[in-house]
């Protein structure tokens, strides 16, 4: 993916999802101060908290591993299996 330098120094994706929040007074409030202190915009401060709280949660585990069945080798041996099967003929 191609970044950019973004004027308040953080790097971004060229392309980003824009998204809109309602927030109480106060909390507002005490984003701009936060995100002041900090030297970054309020979006900035906005974008980090949320990607580290999409990041400390566990990503969801495919429950399909291990269901079906058949030959344990077919990567290993791929173009027998594709042979026995009459793939592409």
């Amino acid at each position: 993916m191609t970044t950019v330098d973004a004027v308040d120094g953080g790097w971004y994706p060229t392309s980003v999802k824009k998204t809109s929040l309602y927030l109480d007074p106060d909390v507002d409030a005490a984003l701009s101060r936060i995100a002041s202190r900090r030297g970054i915009t309020k979006a900035e401060l906005i974008r980090r908290a949320l990607r580290d709280v999409a990041e400390s949660e566990e990503r969801p585990r495919l429950a399909a591993i291990g269901v079906g069945h058949g030959p344990g080798d077919v990567s290993a041996d791929i173009d027998k299996h594709l042979r026995e099967t009459g793939f592409g003929q």
